[in-house]
């Protein structure tokens, strides 16, 4: 095979799509996920201080991203680990969720 055939291969098994235009839009997610965990970390405990509250809606947010990350991992590998830490985060998330909903309510 010539490195036309190759490439040819290549993208009618990527559906056309540029293998390292995929990386760098994962890597960029993967990024982006990492920034939006740092400043909520940032923006909780600042809030924690300054205003002896912590709204858990952005929390809720957060960890729901991270349990459809997950699940979607699972869902494509099959792999056990990956629902575990999906379900974990899953738990978490609706956690939050009720945290969140109590402070609506003035519960909490």
């Amino acid at each position: 095979m010539n490195k036309e055939e190759i490439l040819k291969k290549a993208q009618a098994e990527n559906n056309g799509r540029d293998v390292a235009d995929i990386d760098a839009q994962q890597k960029g997610a993967w990024v982006a996920y990492i920034i939006g965990v740092i400043l909520l970390i940032v923006v909780d405990t600042v809030n924690g201080f300054v205003l002896h509250n912590v709204n858990r809606g952005a929390d809720f947010v957060l960890f729901s991203m991270a349990f459809a990350v997950f699940m979607t991992k699972y869902l494509r590998l099959r792999k056990r680990h990956e629902l575990i830490v999906a379900i974990i985060w899953g738990v978490l998330a609706v956690c939050m969720l009720v945290i969140w909903v109590l402070q609506l309510a003035g519960v909490l």
